[in-house]
């Protein structure tokens, strides 16, 4: 019989064995191709047979081949262990092994607060149902078909181009899809593998397209929702429910699992979505910055371009963190998030006589009229002022209200940790990471969010009062709510730490208290104690802004068949607002102060005017490769994001910002002129003449040559250079500055931000 140590050092082998098995994503040089293998598919599975330290996995059920990609990447996806991807990097036909990058998730009024209306665009003389023929894919935690946001009355036969389908699995039947809601597929390969080679980590984990998690139906019918009346969420924002492309048609890819998204089933279902001929492609998912030719996300949506396809992703729920932005690549709208005109109000009465103004969408019984007492930081822990759970001690906190700091830990888990000790209430208080932003939560007990001047000054009166006492009151709903819109605290900021010369975010769009379709199975809190159901949520992020541009995106494409993906990319920006509606420049949330574009990129999206943007920057594939080139990559590199057997770098960029961008990153670095050209093309009427207004920088002198552009028919090419000169004197420094140029005319402003900085960041 085998020792205990021996048998303990077998466990100890096996357990590292398996261990160090994950997912990697191969990049093949896909012209070297045996004739002898019909497939690519077939020629993968052989290298992996033959490089294989594990026998068993010879037979086609334990192939560790996870996916092959056709379109979105040139390569193939597989379980291994290290010195089996060592082995294939080894090989002359493998040009890249890395390891499966994960992503997470960046989680009524806006029809309105946009401009649209159920016939966008009617001076325009355009109809939102041409729209009847866009598809828009959506990439994120699946789909509850039975919505009511999914709903197909009245709408035509699917269009023909359309090339995919609805999956079947254990709780989803694919009769559930309609004329709405178009396709529904799911990718957990690469998830599954990371959770040890096959199962699910939780019961309510679903193998099909079916969304438990009620992230992909928020954002799906963000997009393009069916209209739905009478909609709230449990009495909130009440009204007509509808995405922003009412008509267009929605097809679903589910890639988001408990414990992420994996950048091998990201690129699967892209692969997948642009063969299945899909329009639009909306990813409210990020993680970090990585250069191109490493980033999943840049290289399957530089092949959707390339294919007619527009990509929006959402920016990052990074901020205000300096240079958080995420999904930064040039041929992608990244979009950030700023607040509706909308708010729901809630107020805490001080036993001193004081009042305080949050926000909550609290709907249960209200607390009545007799004012408990608060208590702040004190409990069983030094964690106990951010209520993580197990941090509060109930003989200290029974029957009074919570005083929690704002951090760590979800805002709706502080509240139900308050009440599992027996706390009857509780105000979040910021601190100074989220500034003066207020999200509003349906909290499981009567709780309301407070900014953090109010906040300093409510944990001030606890220390110094003998008796501190509240009573929280719950307001409803509210509209026309003045500044509006203001940048969110938590939407990601730049500058673009993968390329400075590139100005990120594109834009921000509504992505503050968002009320969309939701699923039925979990809870609006998304915490597993939480029985209540509800057919809408109200929820926050760059993944609420993200589908709004998906579902403008489809809008333009309908009116505007023709247009590129940059095209419609940049009617958005150059007619976005950077005025709230007091008429003032727009502010951020994190500290009231004057917002710029390295928080809300070009500004806030407008669509009516984006529906005649009059001149347009389009950028063509072989522009795209010329900016790659102008960067510090491989031929190899290159070649894996533009999937080509070679590519020509002599004609590259010499500098990345000469890309025909709709706005401007001048980097210096040490030099005093940058000098960048661009080429604009007449979309608006023939005969038309731009004079260009230049708003500069207190650092930098801007000339624009020629200053005027005439155009004498529709889809002319002008071009025009500016050169941008530091003045002497400016000593290098980490802050930046910023202007405009503005192409205008009586009809339109043609407006580019333009953001400066002297060295990288």
């Amino acid at each position: 019989m085998a020792s205990p140590i021996i048998i303990t050092l077998i466990f100890l082998f096996l357990h590292y064995s398996a261990e160090a098995k994950r997912t990697y994503i191969v990049r093949v040089k896909h012209s070297d191709k045996p004739e002898s293998f019909s497939t690519h598919h077939d020629w993968y599975t052989w290298k992996l047979q033959s490089i294989s330290t594990d026998p068993q996995s010879q037979t086609e059920s334990e192939s560790p081949l996870l996916y092959t990609y056709k379109t979105s990447f040139n390569g193939f996806s597989a379980f291994l262990d290290t010195e089996e991807a060592e082995s294939l990097l080894r090989s002359d036909s493998i040009l890249d092994v890395f390891e499966d990058p994960v992503y997470t998730l960046d989680t009524t009024r806006t029809p309105e607060f946009l401009g649209l209306n159920s016939e966008f665009g009617v001076a325009s003389g355009y109809s939102g149902h041409a729209s009847n023929g866009v598809i828009i894919g959506v990439l994120d935690t699946g789909v509850w078909p039975e919505s009511k946001s999914y709903d197909d009355y009245g709408m035509p036969e699917i269009p023909s181009k359309w090339k995919g389908e609805c999956e079947s699995g254990p709780d989803f039947d694919s009769k559930l899809c309609n004329k709405k809601l178009i396709g529904a597929r799911s990718f957990s390969k690469g998830f599954q593998m990371s959770s040890g080679g096959g199962g699910f980590s939780t019961k309510r984990e679903s193998v099909s397209p079916r969304d438990v998690d009620g992230h992909g139906t928020h954002t799906s019918s963000t997009a393009a929702g069916s209209a739905v009346t009478n909609a709230s969420f449990l009495g909130y924002a009440a009204g007509t429910a509808r995405g922003m492309a009412t008509g267009a048609r929605v097809a679903t890819y589910k890639v988001c699992w408990s414990s992420g998204c994996f950048g091998s089933d990201i690129l699967a279902a892209m692969d997948r979505a642009i063969l299945d001929g899909v329009d639009v492609l909306s990813l409210s998912l990020g993680g970090g910055s990585a250069p191109y030719y490493r980033d999943t996300i840049a290289i399957g949506s530089f092949s959707a371009m390339e294919k007619g396809v527009f990509v929006s992703c959402s920016a990052g729920n990074s901020g205000p963190t300096r240079s958080s932005v995420a999904n930064v690549a040039p041929w992608v709208m990244t979009v950030g998030a700023g607040t509706l005109d909308r708010d729901f109000p809630a107020y805490a009465n001080l036993g001193n006589g004081k009042r305080l103004v949050g926000v909550s969408l609290y709907s249960g019984e209200g607390m009545g009229t007799k004012p408990l007492e608060l208590v702040y930081n004190k409990g069983n822990s030094s964690s106990s002022n951010l209520c993580l759970p197990g941090s509060l001690d109930p003989t200290t906190v029974r029957g009074k209200i919570v005083v929690c700091d704002r951090g760590v830990n979800a805002r709706v888990e502080k509240g139900a940790v308050v009440r599992d000790a027996g706390g009857l209430g509780m105000i979040m208080a910021n601190t100074a990471a989220s500034g003066e932003e207020l999200v509003a939560d349906s909290h499981l007990l009567p709780a309301i969010a407070v900014g953090k001047k109010t906040g300093d000054l409510l944990r001030e009166y606890i220390k110094s009062d003998s008796n501190p006492t509240a009573l929280l009151v719950f307001k409803g709903t509210v509209l026309d709510v003045h500044p509006s819109p203001v940048v969110a605290a938590f939407s990601s900021r730049g500058p673009n730490t993968v390329t400075p010369e590139i100005l990120k975010p594109d834009v921000i769009g509504p992505g503050v208290n968002i009320l969309a379709g939701w699923s039925d199975a979990i809870g609006p809190t998304g915490l597993d104690k939480d029985s209540r159901r509800t057919q809408f949520n109200i929820m926050s992020g760059t993944s609420m802004s993200c589908p709004h541009i998906s579902g403008l995106a489809g809008l333009l494409k309908a009116a505007h068949p023709e247009w590129s993906p940059s095209a419609i990319k940049s009617a958005l920006m150059t007619t976005a607002y950077n005025l709230d509606n007091t008429n003032s420049p727009l502010r951020d949330a994190a500290d009231n102060s004057l917002s710029n574009p390295h928080a809300h990129g070009s500004g806030h999206v407008d669509p009516q005017k984006a529906l005649s943007p009059g001149l347009v920057y389009d950028i063509s594939t072989e522009e795209y490769i010329r900016f790659l080139c102008s960067l510090d990559y491989t031929v190899d590199h290159i070649v894996a994001i533009v999937k080509r057997p070679s590519v020509n770098c002599s004609n590259k960029f010499s500098n990345p910002g000469q890309l025909n961008y709709p706005s401007f990153s001048v980097l210096f670095g040490g030099k005093r002129v940058v000098r960048y050209t661009r080429e604009v093309t007449n979309v608006g009427a023939a005969n038309s003449v731009y004079k260009v207004v230049v708003n500069g920088a207190p650092s930098v002198g801007i000339s624009v040559k020629p200053s005027k552009l005439a155009f004498r028919s529709v889809g002319e090419k002008k071009r025009y250079t500016v050169t941008f000169v530091s003045k002497k004197g400016v000593s290098l420094t980490n802050k930046a500055e910023f202007g405009s140029i503005t192409w205008s005319n009586p009809q339109h402003q043609v407006r580019s931000p333009v953001a400066f900085s002297w060295n990288r960041f």
